[in-house]
């Protein structure tokens, strides 16, 4: 059954897409970089990319800066949707202005159903854990329809037999090598990695496991500095799976990232947690053995961790956020 649709006199456009775009601000993006800023205009929300927040040394193409949007357009189109808003979106809609990476104009009003309430829920409760996983499997139908949902947002997911678990492990074992030995690499990490980030930016200790995890691949280490106790538990039960575009280009990482965001709340809702690892994407050569695993069929963005957590602990806290108004910009 549908749920309550609201009606003119409770809400705005206005009022509704600068609350959207608040709760977009909970997406997730590389090292907590939250590379974006939303401006209303009446029935329009635009997204912008904000430079100053990119990784020159890890993202120098701005790929991970514009699938981090991409995310943060997908928590925001979930938002209206349980607002009760029909929503079109012009994706890149002015190659003269390239950060100004979407356009989401309000139509008319829609049912709020039950499913889009509780992907607002999820996501205002979605937070990045990188702690094992436990040994119970994935059930085949859940990522077979995680698939689709990652199609249905314009990129797709390269599910990994055990065999190429086992490369992707060592590629991302050689871009941890490779981008510890750049001390400008090093230099960056540290900038937005540890402490407690009470400025709002960055990946704090609380979110960062106290030791590496004991996992067959290995996430990125952030230093010696977290504080995030780990649990017994592996990823031998985990899925891997590579989310791949048609083309290396704006409009293929922004898609990319959509589909990041609805794929980990759909995970969300099935019991499973996402993390997703992107070390193996940013060096060179490491991002061909991936480009081999998918045989031609598109370029890789980012890997997805995919596996059942350990409801018997308490899940990591999140990590800060900027305030709303260093993010949203209402003009008259």
């Amino acid at each position: 059954m549908n749920e309550h649709r609201p009606t003119a006199d409770e809400s705005t456009p206005t009022a509704d897409l600068a609350a959207a775009a608040r709760l977009a601000g909970l997406a997730p993006s590389i090292h907590n970089t939250q590379p974006w800023r939303w401006r209303v205009f009446g029935s329009t929300l635009q997204l912008w990319a904000v430079r100053e927040r990119q990784l020159p040394r890890t993202d120098p193409l701005g790929r991970m800066l514009t699938i981090s949007c991409g995310a943060a357009l997908h928590h925001a189109r979930v938002a209206l949707a349980a607002e009760g808003w029909q929503v079109a979106v012009d994706r890149l809609p002015d190659p003269a202005q390239p950060d100004l990476l979407a356009a989401a104009t309000v139509r008319h009003r829609i049912d709020v159903t039950p499913e889009a309430v509780r992907l607002l829920q999820t996501a205002r409760v979605r937070r990045t854990d990188r702690r094992p996983v436990t040994d119970t499997p994935v059930d085949p139908a859940v990522i077979e329809h995680l698939r689709r949902v990652s199609e249905r947002e314009g990129a797709r997911l390269h599910v990994l037999r055990r065999d190429e678990v086992i490369e992707l492990a060592g590629a991302a074992s050689r871009a941890h090598r490779v981008e510890g030995l750049d001390p400008d690499w090093v230099e960056e990490l540290a900038y937005w990695a540890g402490g407690e980030r009470r400025h709002g930016l960055g990946v704090p200790d609380a979110t960062i496991p106290s030791q590496p995890p004991p996992t067959t691949v290995p996430d990125r280490d952030f230093g010696p500095s977290g504080t995030l106790p780990i649990w017994p538990g592996h990823d031998r039960e985990a899925v891997y799976a590579i989310l791949y575009g048609d083309e290396d280009a704006g409009l293929a990482w922004l898609r990319a990232g959509e589909a990041l965001s609805a794929v980990w709340l759909e995970a969300m809702l099935h019991g499973l947690t996402v993390l997703p690892l992107s070390a193996a994407i940013e060096v060179p050569q490491t991002r061909q053995a991936l480009q081999r695993m998918l045989a031609g069929l598109g370029e890789p963005f980012l890997v997805l961790r995919i596996g059942v957590g350990d409801a018997d602990h308490v899940a990591p806290p999140h990590a800060p956020r900027l305030p709303a108004e260093q993010i949203v910009e209402i003009v008259p």
